[in-house]
């Protein structure tokens, strides 16, 4: 016979991590199921090692799911001030820059980690390490409640999978196919290679279908399978999706966000004037680092010995247009491996947006990124981590 007060969580991230501490606040004999070598790993290596685990600014708006008003009630139960209140009761002090992104005061995702195991533990939490569950129907016998907190399919060498959506499968749960987020971009381009390590602050547009979608402001790493940086993880959802359905992907860069095409060319034509045993690479050396300048060169067709004693308004215009919309075929994303999140996974419709339970089966509870909600790059997706897994755990010590 089991336990009425035995809670079972499988994941010990940060959704099985904070449903844990708050089951075993309330008095419930709580064990994780964890199938790495310890919990967290994720949490490690988040904002490259610094852990952006909230934003001030959270809304509903900043989320992504067939279903978009599910994390409506969970952003209002459990939203940054709730959470910051639950932090700080734990030592786990935050530094909240102007943009409205939250850190650990320690600057170290290691804090984060550490005080929200340690807690669990010491409130009295099981936790088992390498232990992969393979039966879910199993532990529903041997467990009153049981959470699937498994995570997504982002970050593989992490753990990453989709035991989750197996696992709501098995109880008739309609999955939202999985695709990477927060993820770099591949490129059907001769040149973007040659350009890998380059980087520069730009205004990134990303057109489905040839249709302008959003522009967003940002770093832009060029690499060796495309390009990277903040400003291209923050387009790569939507591209993803888009990619995932079969939709045609571009993305136009805007290299010089400060100029437009009347200004930039007159400036070319200026530089030219004055300079005339320059060369056209030595002109553009001056505006953009020199493995993009000699790219776009190669892009134009035009020779890095060039003189600028060629140049005419006619080029300069050439020149300065393709600066300020540089445009590239995007044909795939860097991978589920490389992907910080994922969207899709266990369809929101059939689970209770106010505990967090399953509508096909009692006492099941879905938390995290295992469900089809993917959040913004900015601590959002931290934040519905706390927030889901604090409602699975409230409706829990309920029951």
């Amino acid at each position: 016979m089991k336990n009425i007060n035995s809670v079972a969580i499988i994941g010990g991230g940060a959704s099985g991590l904070i449903c844990a501490v708050f089951c075993a606040k309330a008095g419930l004999n709580v064990e994780i199921f964890e199938q790495n070598s310890k919990c967290a790993k994720k949490i490690l290596v988040s904002g490259n090692g610094r852990c952006n685990v909230s934003n001030v600014n959270l809304n509903a708006h900043d989320y992504f799911s067939e279903n978009p008003s599910f994390v409506e009630h969970a952003l209002k139960e459990f939203g940054f001030m709730e959470f910051e209140k639950f932090a700080n009761s734990i030592g786990l002090l935050l530094n909240t820059l102007e943009d409205g992104r939250a850190y650990p005061l320690s600057n170290e995702a290691k804090s984060v980690a550490k005080l929200y195991e340690e807690y669990a533990l010491n409130l009295g939490v099981v936790v088992h390490t390498d232990a992969k569950i393979i039966e879910i129907k199993e532990l529903m016998k041997k467990y009153h409640s049981v959470v699937v907190a498994t995570g997504s399919r982002a970050a593989s060498h992490l753990g990453g999978n989709s035991d989750g959506e197996e696992f709501a499968k098995e109880f008739g749960h309609n999955i939202i196919p999985a695709y990477p987020s927060l993820v770099q971009l591949h490129l059907n381009s001769h040149v973007a290679h040659k350009m890998s390590g380059a980087k520069l602050n730009a205004e990134v547009t990303l057109l489905i279908n040839h249709k302008k979608d959003v522009t967003v402001s940002g770093d832009v790493l060029f690499t060796d399978y495309g390009v990277s940086g903040f400003a291209i993880l923050d387009i790569s959802q939507r591209a993803s999706f888009a990619l995932m359905n079969h939709e045609s992907v571009d993305v136009a860069i805007n290299l010089l966000p400060s100029f437009n095409a009347q200004k930039l060319s007159a400036h070319i034509s200026k530089v030219a004037l004055s300079m005339p045993k320059f060369t056209i690479l030595d002109i553009l050396l001056g505006l953009v680092p020199l493995k993009i300048a000699t790219g776009l060169l190669e892009e134009l067709k035009l020779s890095n010995a060039s003189s600028a004693k060629e140049m005419n308004m006619k080029l300069s215009k050439k020149i300065a247009n393709a600066m300020l919309n540089w445009r590239f075929e995007v044909n795939d994303t860097h991978g589920f491996r490389h992907a910080e999140v994922s969207g899709g996974g266990v369809d929101t419709k059939e689970i209770d947006p106010k505990t967090m339970q399953s509508l096909k089966r009692d006492n099941l509870y879905f938390c995290g990124e295992v469900l089809d909600v993917v959040g913004r790059r900015g601590g959002y997706n931290f934040a519905f981590a706390w927030a889901s897994g604090y409602l699975a755990a409230k409706n829990i010590t309920r029951n």
